[in-house]
């Protein structure tokens, strides 16, 4: 039997890697160093915690990270299902409660005899066999040099930054109302804090005015887009907010029949609704800050901060320069990168990398080439994200997008949704094409 692969970070990605390889049979050693090594922003030793939000974004097939999902479903994510088996009310968004999820995934993966979880910190890239680097965007400073190394280069990065949760036993719901946006899901999934005008321009005082966390003196403070702190936004403009987290469109106040001026959501964060989410709101205001300025929300006065928010620093290397369509390395193509340090942005799209990884390496394996996924598909879009830009160009974090998937029609079409609907049969289609080119392979039951 051949070693085991080695597999650096149980986050999304790692996790849902060792989960491919071990039902494919094949033994993974997953090194995580939690709780041996603390990082600035996880709170247990759960495989797959989620530090941010608890949300994995629209469920709608019509919607490319919706779309992205169904095809890992039809590749058995261990992640999605685990996922769907903790979902919590959130309109049309996968939502879930965060620990039962992870518990989940953690006790899938302890349940399968091929992986041994090794808890210690790699400090350094295993010299011999086959190596999966998922340690994502808190990679610690010591194999974050290690990887310098490797790759010869600086890494790059991007600030990150997480929302408060508040405990449900603290709030005024009286104060609010029960709607989701244009009446989604189950058309009460969110708790509304509406704002008049003038306390949306006096929280927007506040936010400008507020004592933030800094970033380090020598490091410049980039943030991806599409999870910018709302002090980042409201610095954009007054109006940005109100375009933004706090948009009162859909979201009728039932006791005047009008949209408010702007809205708080809240989103239910565990199955028991004991915290809530603030939806949007990632910030890096310092805690006396977020206490002073969250508690003029109406409904939030007495507020009780189950979690702040806070600011940390995302690790991710410059992937096309390096890595092919399989994120193996080209110049040294026994290791291979996933997650959210390849340079794609979200839980899903991290929990995808790793998902093709591990059906890529069990191919290699199995002494078989493996098989491209389409760039037609979700997960194939991004495999052509991470490996064909030209290393000259700037490269950037990037959720997936329509955008970015493959469109092969032979002439265009005009209504956009009926394109999109024709992009989900052909992406769906052709990942269950591809799913049969695994086939050869027995899967261990799961």
């Amino acid at each position: 039997m051949t070693r085991p692969v080695t597999i650096l970070g149980a986050g999304l990605a790692g996790s849902e890697c060792a989960w491919q390889l071990a039902r494919r049979g094949h033994r993974v050693r997953l090194v995580e160093m939690r709780p041996v090594v603390k990082t600035s922003a996880h709170q247990t030793d759960r495989c797959a915690e989620l530090v941010c939000s608890n949300s994995f974004r629209s469920d709608n097939p019509r919607n490319a990270v919706g779309l992205l999902k169904r095809e890992m479903e039809t590749l058995d994510s261990l992640v999605i299902r685990s996922a769907r088996a903790a979902a919590v009310p959130a309109g049309d968004a996968l939502a879930m409660d965060r620990h039962v999820f992870a518990n989940r995934v953690t006790e899938a993966l302890t349940g399968r005899p091929e992986i041994e979880i090794v808890r210690e910190e790699a400090k350094a890239i295993p010299a011999e066999d086959f190596v999966v680097v998922a340690t994502g965007p808190l990679t610690s400073p010591a194999l974050d040099r290690a990887i310098g190394a490797l790759l010869g280069t600086e890494d790059l990065y991007f600030y990150d930054s997480m929302a408060p949760i508040v405990e449900a036993s603290s709030l005024d719901f009286s104060k609010m109302y029960a709607l989701s946006r244009y009446g989604k899901g189950d058309g009460e999934d969110y708790w509304n804090c509406p704002l008049t005008r003038e306390e949306y321009e006096r929280f927007v005082d506040g936010l400008l005015s507020g004592e933030t966390v800094p970033v380090k003196d020598f490091e410049k403070g980039i943030y991806f887009e599409g999870c910018l702190p709302i002090e980042v936004m409201a610095e954009r403009g007054r109006e940005t907010l109100r375009h933004g987290p706090m948009k009162p469109m859909g979201l009728p106040d039932p006791r005047t029949g009008r949209n408010p001026w702007a809205v708080v959501q809240l989103r239910q964060d565990d199955l028991a609704k004991e915290h809530f989410n603030l939806v949007g709101f990632q910030t890096k205001l310092k805690v006396p800050e977020q206490q002073r300025l969250f508690r003029t929300i109406p409904g939030l006065e007495n507020a009780v901060f189950a979690r702040y928010g806070m600011l940390h620093r995302n690790t991710y290397i410059h992937a096309p320069a390096h890595l092919d369509r399989f994120w193996r390395m080209r110049r040294e193509p026994r290791i291979f990168f996933a997650g959210q340090i390849t340079g794609v942005e979200g839980y899903v799209e991290s929990a995808a990398t790793g998902l093709a990884v591990g059906l890529a390496l069990a191919q290699i394996l199995e002494d078989r080439e493996p098989a491209p996924i389409p760039y037609t598909t979700a997960i194939g879009s991004l495999a052509r994200h991470c490996s064909e830009r030209p290393p000259s160009e700037k490269f950037e974090p990037m959720n997936v997008t329509f955008g970015l998937i493959e469109d092969t029609s032979h002439s265009p079409v005009r209504d956009k949704q009926l394109r999109r609907q024709r992009m989900v049969e052909r992406a769906l289609a052709a990942i269950a094409e591809w799913k049969r080119e695994l086939a050869p392979a027995s899967v261990v039951a799961s």
